[in-house]
């Protein structure tokens, strides 16, 4: 595999000459989308550049424009963050915004961080790490990673993902950051000394192509609110579970599941989340997302009533049995509405 962002990952004349016999093996399959190098050069560039539209061929039921609003907001905001229910598709849609906004599957201008408990600012900013020698030195974070990368090469925008923003302690993990992120403080004037300092008289601002969307799962009760300073720096985009028509479409032209069977699943899908947004104890940052009943792109799903069966009993019941864990025979009765027509 050759990484056509990096010139120094490029192949060897062995590596090439056996890419060229798995070719000529693979141009004799009916089914090989070219069937001549020119055609082969062009399939590669279609497949370098990512699009908004890519997002939508690949298996998101948002509508291009709203996905298109969702893009500008981050590249005038600088920040986003999307929040919803489990199951919203939240973690995939963050990476395909990411590779819509640098224009290609660019992983060098990507890195996703997970936010947790024990996160602090020392391993997300900077701080002090053990070396070899039982000394410690200043270390940068994977977030200052980053900031370098895109101060090196303003041209491109580079991304920050965080997973589940909420998880861990925001305002403690970001630090001077915090200030840093907004829009109109990406420049010189705006810097600002760190906590730990490199330099005696260093004093650092965030440039303004690098850009962060996090994630944010709003079910969870366990996790931290987030406060109003770490709102106002970011645009928000709530994701809806999204189980109509272009979700059965989609799901029957990739994976061959028949329309009859996925209209059941789509109804009982939309009276489970209707009773979920209902309920007076949970509300609509409950309802069960449309990830959870969409297989894989590609995957052959052989007996689709099992299939959806083993879903329900997996993976969907143990969440409704977690919402209802004082009411065990409503989330049964849940299971059973899901199942039905089954």
């Amino acid at each position: 595999q050759v990484d056509v962002f990096n010139l120094q990952s490029c192949c060897n004349a062995s590596n090439y000459l056996s890419l060229l016999e798995i070719l000529h093996d693979e141009s004799k399959n009916i089914d090989f989308p070219v069937y001549c190098m020119p055609g082969l050069s062009l399939a590669a560039y279609e497949y370098s550049i990512y699009t908004v539209q890519r997002i939508v061929d690949e298996g998101c039921f948002i509508p291009r424009d709203e996905l298109d609003t969702m893009l500008e907001r981050l590249r005038e905001k600088k920040n986003l963050i999307l929040q919803g229910p489990p199951g919203t598709g939240k973690t995939w849609l963050a990476k395909k915004l990411a590779y819509a906004l640098t224009g290609a599957r660019d992983e060098a201008r990507i890195r996703a961080v997970q936010f947790h408990p024990s996160l602090s600012y020392e391993d997300f900013v900077r701080g002090w790490r053990p070396v070899e020698n039982g000394q410690l030195t200043l270390t940068d974070g994977p977030f200052m990673e980053m900031a370098a990368l895109a101060h090196k090469d303003p041209e491109h925008p580079h991304i920050v993902l965080i997973e589940e923003i909420n998880r861990g302690n925001p305002a403690q993990i970001l630090g001077e950051m915090l200030t840093l992120l907004e829009a109109d403080k990406r420049n010189p004037e705006s810097a600002l000394t760190l906590l730990y300092r490199k330099e005696q008289d260093e004093r650092v601002y965030l440039p303004p192509n690098l850009y962060v969307i996090g994630t944010m799962n709003i079910a969870d009760r366990s996790l931290a609110l987030v406060d109003l300073a770490l709102r106002r720096r970011f645009a928000f985009v709530s994701l809806l579970p999204r189980i109509d028509g272009t979700w059965q479409r989609w799901v029957h032209d990739t994976c061959g599941m028949p329309m009859e069977i996925l209209e059941v699943i789509r109804q009982n899908m939309q009276a489970l989340n209707e009773s979920i947004a209902s309920d007076r104890q949970l509300g609509p940052q409950f309802q069960v997302g449309h990830s959870y009943v969409t297989p894989a792109q590609g995957t052959t799903i052989a007996d689709p009533v099992q299939w959806f069966i083993n879903v329900v009993e997996t993976e969907i019941f143990p969440l409704l049995e977690e919402y209802w864990y004082e009411n065990p025979k409503k989330a049964e009765e849940a299971r059973n509405l899901l199942l039905r027509g089954f």
